[in-house]
């Protein structure tokens, strides 16, 4: 979608799943209604800079997209009976190329519908993923192909049999508690996006803006949608609050700045004051979750004037009631970092102990770095040293290694 002015893109992103949503919730044929939202998105996208964007821009796009879909059918004269089909669910006003959003619930946003078919159980989690940041996000399969490093031909791989598999499922509506686990699993694939943007797991670079920013726009869409639920304002909440301080995490060359040695000064304010109230107005509900306690120990960091000023205790208070929701590794890691700040390094190392025979952290890189990071405040340098090196070699992230080669190297030449 380049060429537009950046408006006119986010109008198009924000756009896109409604489009779908109309058209899966019509003909209930995703892959063939995918393509041709895609078709109708590529066509705003050279028409509209010249045009102007149309007065009624879903209504354009749903127009063009139906048009596409027809045309595609018609093409396929191996799926005769398919088309059939089609015409007998298509009013004759679409066929004709009349407005396609002249009946009464084209209106309807099936935006969460979308979201749920996207985050089918069928689906893995890549799948889910890519066919996500695909169907709801308007992406293509190059934008994502490009910010998971990953080869385009591989990810259209994956899309491909992402689509196969929800073919024909049309727009589920879960209730009860299939719908809060439904509900779950789309706030875990936007957490995974935006962990992926924030921290890039591979690669040169410490962070792709584009996957963390992507993944707070759907979780402002989710958001929306389910205003009542208090995970959804949770996981938010955290976005706003850990990618406010983005632009402080790497420095002129693009190396990392621990969040101890961060300029503050240079996190973004408003998404901080954002996120803060909007874990404030969640937390009282009653209804606490991990995302939202999560948020809450974002807040603690974020609020805190230095890395000196930071209210250790209170984050290691809800790093404990986080673990009440599961044995998380991760959340032993950070908690053990809190243990440290509140009762010493020794106290955090024994807890860090823990986690040595934990399967899931055995190629763990952070485990090293947190540990040579103890062993520091304690005064091994040359275990600290140590540690800072192998986590280097396991790390596949090119700025984690430099910088974590980086302490080794300062620890050794001062020891």
């Amino acid at each position: 979608m380049t060429g537009l002015p950046h408006p006119a893109e986010d109008l198009l992103r924000e756009l896109a799943p409604q489009v779908l949503g109309a058209l899966v919730r019509r003909y209930g044929v995703f892959d063939t209604c995918e393509d041709a939202v895609q078709e109708a998105l590529l066509a705003a996208a050279l028409q509209w800079p010249g045009s102007g964007v149309p007065e009624n821009p879903r209504g354009w796009l749903l127009t063009v997209a139906s048009r596409r879909l027809v045309d595609q059918v018609r093409s396929e004269n191996a799926r005769r009976r398919r088309e059939d089909a089609l015409a007998l669910a298509t009013p004759q006003s679409a066929l004709l190329g009349r407005a396609a959003d002249s009946r009464p619930e084209a209106d309807r946003d099936d935006s969460l519908a979308l979201l749920f078919l996207c985050c089918h159980p069928a689906l893995s989690a890549p799948s889910r993923i890519a066919l996500t940041l695909r169907a709801v996000g308007g992406l293509s399969t190059a934008q994502i192909a490009a910010a998971f490093l990953v080869p385009e031909a591989t990810l259209a791989q994956r899309i491909s049999r992402a689509r196969q598999t929800v073919k024909g499922l049309g727009l589920p509506a879960p209730e009860g508690a299939e719908r809060a686990e439904r509900l779950a699993e789309v706030r875990q694939v936007l957490y995974l996006v935006f962990n992926e943007g924030y921290t890039a797991s591979g690669g040169d670079g410490l962070t792709a803006p584009e996957l963390a920013t992507e993944a707070i726009r759907l979780a402002r869409l989710l958001h929306r949608l389910v205003s009542d639920d208090p995970e959804t304002a949770g996981l938010l909440a955290l976005m706003l609050l850990t990618d406010a301080r983005r632009p402080a995490r790497t420095g002129p060359g693009g190396e990392l700045v621990p969040l101890a040695e961060q300029d503050r000064r240079r996190w973004d304010g408003r998404l901080v004051a954002e996120g803060v109230a909007l874990i404030s107005r969640t937390l009282p509900g009653g209804r606490v979750g991990p995302y939202q306690l999560q948020a809450a120990i974002a807040a603690v960091h974020d609020e805190a004037g230095s890395a000196e000023d930071t209210d250790w205790p209170q984050i290691l208070a809800l790093y404990e009631l986080l673990e009440r929701f599961g044995p998380n590794p991760v959340v032993t890691l950070n908690r053990a970092v809190a243990v440290a700040e509140v009762h010493g390094p020794a106290a955090g190392l024994e807890l860090l102990a823990t986690l040595e025979g934990d399967k899931r952290m055995v190629r763990n890189h952070r485990l090293l770095a947190t540990r040579a990071h103890l062993l520091e405040l304690l005064g091994d340098r040359s275990g600290a040293a140590g540690a800072y090196r192998e986590a280097a070699r396991r790390t596949t992230s090119a700025p984690e290694r430099l910088h974590l080669t980086e302490r080794a190297r300062r620890l050794e030449a001062t020891g």
